[in-house]
């Protein structure tokens, strides 16, 4: 039973996620924010992990809360549904093009939150949507969900194609971190035997 839910409230945004690690990529995102749904709907499809978000969040003001919370609940939903990491393989990693993008993501699921961050994307918004927010949502998520995470753009020009092949990557790479590993059984994938 690999799935988790979650509900986050706050004075900014009211958020609830679920989500099945040993699912098909079915997503249903709603959180208001277009071009971000279109986002989580790529970490879904190509993690094949099935989510549900929901996001209510302060929207008058800027996207900036709902993204980075939406993060931070994915995050602890990862890190609830992964539980004691038993059996995982732990370690992910993507080297994803799309047109003339090129992004590199490799990760650790190993309790140990931290975010490497090489990415430069041409212009500040896409659409209506803060491009700055893809790192603050990647933050979050990594932070609550104890990932160690790196992503490089070793190549792009346009920045729609950049942060979309960032989300596929990302979700590659977490499909691989987080599949049974059928060689090492119910193991915790560490030799400390605890992660």
């Amino acid at each position: 039973m690999r799935k988790a839910q979650i509900h986050r409230s706050t004075a900014e945004t009211k958020i609830e996620v679920s989500l099945d690690l040993d699912g098909s990529g079915v997503y249903d995102m709603q959180t208001g924010v277009g071009f971000f749904d279109h986002m989580l709907d790529q970490l879904a499809r190509h993690s094949l992990i099935d989510m549900v978000v929901r996001a209510a969040g302060d929207l008058h003001i800027d996207d900036h809360h709902t993204v980075e919370d939406t993060g931070i609940a994915l995050g602890q939903a990862l890190a609830q549904a992964l539980g004691d990491k038993r059996g995982i393989r732990r370690y992910g990693s993507c080297l994803l093009p799309m047109d003339d993008a090129l992004v590199r993501a490799a990760l650790d699921l190993s309790g140990r939150a931290y975010l490497v961050w090489n990415v430069d994307l041409p212009t500040e918004k896409i659409g209506t949507f803060d491009t700055e927010l893809v790192r603050e949502f990647f933050q979050a998520f990594a932070a609550q969900g104890g990932i160690t995470l790196h992503v490089e753009a070793l190549s792009g020009v346009n920045s729609h194609h950049i942060v979309e092949a960032v989300f596929k990557a990302v979700a590659r790479a977490l499909r691989e971190a987080v599949e049974p590993d059928p060689r090492k059984g119910d193991a915790i994938p560490s030799t400390k035997g605890a992660l």
